[in-house]
Formats: C-alpha cells, structure tokens, sequence
C-alpha cells in the first residue's frame, strides 16, 4: 500500500468474533468498514474452539453467567442480540449443529457438527456482502484522535471517524492475542481493571502434584468448589496439577493462595455408601467396592496416599470411624493450586476495561467514536459459549451505534 491514507467511517481493530460481527452489523447500515488484523488470518480463535467444532453460544446466556466487576453491564448488550439472534444466522447459511450432552444431560453449548471453519466462512461470507474491507498481516503501531482518528500501520495510513478496538486479551498469544487495546485505552484515558488468566488449568508443587502426574489423562465427573463458586463438571488429572471444565469453571474464581475443595462423588452421600459397602459386601476391599463408583487408576492411587495400611484388609476389618475419614476426604478434598497455567493456555482475560467508562448500550467510551468490544473489556462469560456470545452481542451493540 502507497503512503496515502485511506479513509472510512469506521475502523475495527481486530479480526475476531466481535471485531467481524461489530463490521458486519456496521456495514450494513451503510457505513464505510475496514477491520484490521495482524495476525496472517481472521478468526483464530474461532477456528480452535470447541476442538475445531467451535462452541459458537449457549442456550442458557444470561447475565449471571458472566463475570464483571459492574454485573449490571452486559445485561443490555445480551438481551438486544441473544443467542437465538445467532443462532438464526447460523441456520440462515445451513450450518448443522447440535447440542453437547453431559453427565448431567443436555448442557446448552451448540457446536458445528462439522467444523468452526463454517463459522469464520460465514461471518466472511456476511462481510463480503455489506462490503465490509478486511484487512489481514497490519500491525497497527500508533492511533490518534484529532477531531477523527489516526492510524499508523505497516500498510500505510488509515483514518475513520469512529475506531472499535476488538482486540481481544492476552489469552493464548500464539493466537495473536496482545495487550495492544489496553495500551489504547490507557492513551485515551480509561482506567483499566486488573488482568488475570480465566478457565485455565491449576499447577500444583506438592507432593499432590505427583498424585496428579501418576493419574495423568485420568478424568471423573466432581464438584470443585471455593468461597465464591461450586462446578459439577468432569475433572481431569495432568502431569502438572488439574484440568478439565470444572477446573477451568472455578479457575475464574481463584485467588493465589487459596485452596479448593474437591469432592469425588458428586450425587452421593460418600459415607452412606461406604458403610454400605461394607454391610453388604464386607468381605471386599475398599479399592473393589469403590471402583464401582470412580475409575479404578484413581482409586489404586488413593489407595496408596489415604489408606496404605488398610489397603489389603476387607471391608469387615475397617473400623466405622476410618471409613468415614476417607469418605470425608473423597468429598471434601482440600487443594492448594500453586498457580494457574497462565495465558499460554488460558481462554480468556479477566478484567480489562474498566465499564463504568462504557456506555452499556452502545459500548461507546468518554471519547466520541472511540469503542471497546469483545474480551477487551471487563466481561468475562462462563466457559461453554457464553464468551463467543458476548462477542456477538458486544460487537453488535457498537455496531448498531457506529
């Protein structure tokens, strides 16, 4: 590109869930829209997702599914464009999905039964037709605002009236994610929030962390709990300390330092079926009464760490008040994560932008044209689509007002 600027009525920085559908609600009205992205394709994050079936919304979205130190916030971006809104424009492009079950049934996450491919190509596909100017490989080095905005990029000059930094968090930076839009709204003068890494896994350093190393790959459906928040999803053992939904669920929750509550056997009284075990079956050992009920690897591995002495004796043998030390610990084991795994795994970004300087209908900031949407800012969703669905419905928000 020549050194000339090029002009439009809205830039959007970022390539991403609410950057595309923000350009795609703009365009349509009529507004001149070029998106801007420095990674080498649009939609990274998408196209991993949901294991490359993308977790496009969920079915329960609603406000008490999202973290925020302004609760209140995303209540009006979510209820004027809502995951049946999505929805509707999935099934407008004959994309096939379905709904994933769980343990405990039916869980709201919708994916593309094919693959998050179908999604990028349609939000494409929309931009394509409203005219929308996607712009891949721009590094944008410098933004400023003189009655309209600036841009400095490796591909030239750009100047809009509006500018929407959808420029997600730092979460997973091998997926292009950056600090990029925090230093824009510090230069314009919004405070911002602590950030942290959400829905990523714990590390452990004690010697719980050789337990969880020895059960590698092991999972098992548990509650997982802090003075904050309860999960009842599947947990999974890693050779650096714990994974899996309900892990990632309570790590949004988490402060270094405090400890979690974990217990094995969700749905059942662990020491009713103990002392059950040993009425009926008295002759058995702990470790073959107790494989009925968690996998046998995971139970081996108690067996050594809890009750070593007692591993060969049947159940007969075991004094009542033993059994109930182990049941206590099966359904009350307390951990203490060393730390989360950071942002190299993380999904999303707590914290951000701080919303008391955000217009929650339009996601407009102090400075007139200058937007904030998506992971940017201090809105974070559960894991299980609800992320994706802020992004929709954030981008469309500013969308509406550019």
């Amino acid at each position: 590109m020549s050194t000339s600027r090029l002009q439009a009525d809205v830039i959007v920085l970022g390539a991403g869930a609410a950057g595309l559908m923000c350009a795609i609600t703009a365009a349509r009205r009529g507004r001149r829209v070029i998106v801007l992205d420095r990674s080498n394709k649009v939609g990274k994050k998408i196209l991993m997702s949901g294991g490359g079936r993308c977790n496009f919304t969920n079915l329960h979205a609603a406000p008490d599914r999202f973290l925020s130190a302004n609760p209140h916030f995303c209540k009006s971006a979510l209820s004027r464009y809502t995951q049946w809104d999505f929805i509707a424009m999935v099934e407008s492009h004959g994309i096939e999905y379905f709904e994933k079950e769980t343990v405990n049934g039916l869980s709201g996450q919708l994916f593309c039964r094919e693959s998050s491919k179908q999604v990028v190509a349609m939000l494409m596909a929309e931009c394509e037709k409203a005219g929308v100017t996607v712009l891949t490989r721009c590094e944008t080095s410098e933004a400023r605002h003189a009655g309209h905005f600036e841009l400095a990029t490796d591909q030239g000059r750009f100047s809009a009236e509006s500018l929407v930094v959808a420029t997600g968090g730092l979460s997973i930076p091998s997926l292009g994610g950056s600090g990029f839009g925090y230093q824009l709204a510090e230069q314009f003068g919004l405070a911002l929030l602590p950030r942290t890494a959400g829905l990523v896994p714990f590390t452990l350093t004690d010697e719980t962390q050789a337990l969880c190393k020895a059960l590698s790959g092991v999972s098992c459906e548990a509650i997982v709990a802090n003075q904050r928040a309860s999960f009842r999803e599947d947990l999974l053992f890693t050779h650096r300390g714990l994974s899996g939904p309900v892990i990632l669920q309570v790590s949004s929750y988490w402060r270094p330092g405090e400890s979690i509550q974990v217990d094995l056997l969700p749905g059942h009284d662990a020491e009713q079926a103990l002392l059950a075990f040993k009425a009926s079956n008295p002759r058995a050992t702990l470790r073959t009464s107790l494989t009925t009920l968690l996998p046998k690897n995971l139970v081996m591995t108690l067996q050594a760490e809890w009750w070593p002495q007692m591993a060969e004796k049947p159940l007969a043998d075991w004094p009542d008040r033993q059994l109930r030390a182990v049941a206590e610990r099966l359904q009350g084991w307390e951990i203490k994560p060393a730390a989360t795994e950071g942002y190299r795994t993380a999904e999303v970004t707590l914290g951000g932008v701080d919303t008391r300087q955000l217009s929650s209908k339009t996601m407009e900031s102090n400075t007139p044209g200058l937007f904030f949407i998506g992971e940017v800012v201090d809105v974070t969703g559960h894991l299980g689509g609800f992320n994706f669905q802020w992004a929709w419905s954030s981008g469309h928000a500013a969308g509406v007002a550019l």
